[in-house]
């Protein structure tokens, strides 16, 4: 028998008693989204230790800090214009923009003043309570239902594994039916030009709509090789669960990110593919921006002669965010641009100077040091050192040759693609 909200299963029963099976993307979509039952429109979604899962944003403020660093490193690059909006779409309860705006504007002050914040939220419960964990911020702030035109950086924190999914594995779809009084898979054969994830597509075409000029940048767990699983995790209370069709309505619903599909989506719009790495990697290289010593003039804003907290609580959350066995390797970063200036032909890198071996080294901030186990190896080095890259994505691999999909992007080439996916 099936478990979880009782009026929900009611609601779903019926429509396939109406029309039939369903495909799992619309069982997903009423699972997490339904407007009165829905996971995460009815407010259900717990985030942290006493909730059902864990994110960047829950361990602590520090994720947010650091993302902090990159968007005031965007900010310059795109040359320090006013009303520079940062776009940030499954905000949860608001506390990664109360992180990102708290310490940029005490770090960043300029920056601070030249940035708007707009939250892309449909649900009034989550911008009830994004509006007074940001009370403070109430004039940096403002909300859309969807999204519009802008100029400056998308964010998204583990927005795409949450967007329905449909189940589809060697030309055959799994779709929801009933036998009895249970939810039950159903196989039947697909069309070839059916795509499981086109809501995530179809996300990436709205975005690439509204991006006028800037970055998009999406922090996801996925897959980026021919191993990708389409397999659904359920999560409640910490706990995988077995069945999708437990705790319907009460369980969160997620599957990895394939994001060669996305890549591939993003360039067919005119977005370029501006970086692919780990969390581990992308946090390690912007820490390594903000530990430059002896630079000419300090790199985003203020934040090359800043320092980050040095204490036990920061220190945790910082192994929590780049350890290969938690944080670090579980989640992948993507980053977009649109009409974002090329660099020159051999254009030159603001590289990093490599640390002094005194005594007075020894006072930089711990975010700088090694730390056994989890910082980016000490012999590391840039790929690809004609063409610069945001701080996040020094240590990256060269992104076409890990998504596996192509980098002309050509409008020769976006037309012999489509400009839908």
């Amino acid at each position: 028998m099936n478990s979880g909200n009782p009026d929900l299963i009611r609601l779903i029963r019926a429509e396939i008693e109406k029309r039939g099976p369903v495909s799992f993307a619309w069982f997903m979509h009423q699972a997490l989204y339904h407007p009165q039952h829905g996971y995460y429109s009815s407010g259900r979604c717990a985030i942290g230790r006493k909730g059902d899962y864990f994110t960047n944003v829950s361990v602590g403020p520090l994720f947010g800090q650091l993302l902090g660093a990159q968007l005031a490193e965007i900010w310059e690059r795109l040359g320090k214009i006013d009303n520079f909006m940062i776009v940030e779409q499954g905000a949860h309860d608001g506390r990664f923009a109360r992180d990102v705006l708290e310490s940029v504007q005490k770090r960043s002050p300029e920056f601070f003043e030249a940035l708007r914040y707009r939250i892309v939220e449909p649900f009034p419960i989550f911008q009830d309570r994004q509006s007074r964990t940001l009370e403070l911020f109430r004039d940096k702030i403002e909300w859309r239902s969807s999204l519009q035109p802008f100029i400056g950086v998308h964010f998204s924190n583990e927005l795409l594994d949450a967007m329905p999914v449909r189940l589809i594995s060697n030309g055959r779809e799994k779709f929801v039916g009933v036998d009895g009084d249970k939810f039950i898979f159903v196989e039947r054969l697909v069309d070839d030009d059916v795509k499981f994830n086109q809501p995530a597509l179809d996300w990436i075409n709205e975005v690439a709509a509204n991006l006028q000029r800037g970055y998009v940048i999406a922090v996801d767990y996925g897959r980026s090789d021919a191993e990708f699983q389409g397999d659904v995790q359920i999560r409640a209370r910490h706990r995988n669960l077995d069945s999708p069709f437990e705790q319907i309505g009460h369980a969160d619903i997620t599957m990895h990110v394939d994001w060669p599909s996305i890549a591939e989506c993003a360039q067919a719009n005119g977005l370029r593919i501006a970086g692919f790495t780990d969390q581990h990697h992308f946090l390690t290289g912007i820490m390594s921006e903000l530990g430059r010593v002896g630079s000419p003039e300090p790199t985003a804003a203020d934040w090359g002669q800043s320092t980050l907290p040095d204490s036990p609580k920061a220190k945790r959350e910082l192994q929590t965010l780049l350890h290969p066995e938690m944080l670090g390797r579980a989640f992948q970063v993507l980053a977009l641009s649109k009409n974002v200036a090329e660099p020159a032909e051999g254009g030159q890198l603001l590289q990093p100077k490599p640390h002094r071996h005194d005594k007075a080294s020894d006072t930089r901030s711990w975010a700088t040091q090694p730390i056994q186990g989890i910082g980016c190896p000490s012999g590391a080095k840039r790929v690809d050192p004609a063409a610069p890259k945001l701080a996040g994505f020094k240590f990256a691999r060269k992104p076409g040759s890990v998504l596996g999909v192509s980098r002309d992007t050509t409008p020769e080439s976006r037309a012999r693609r489509g400009r839908r996916c």
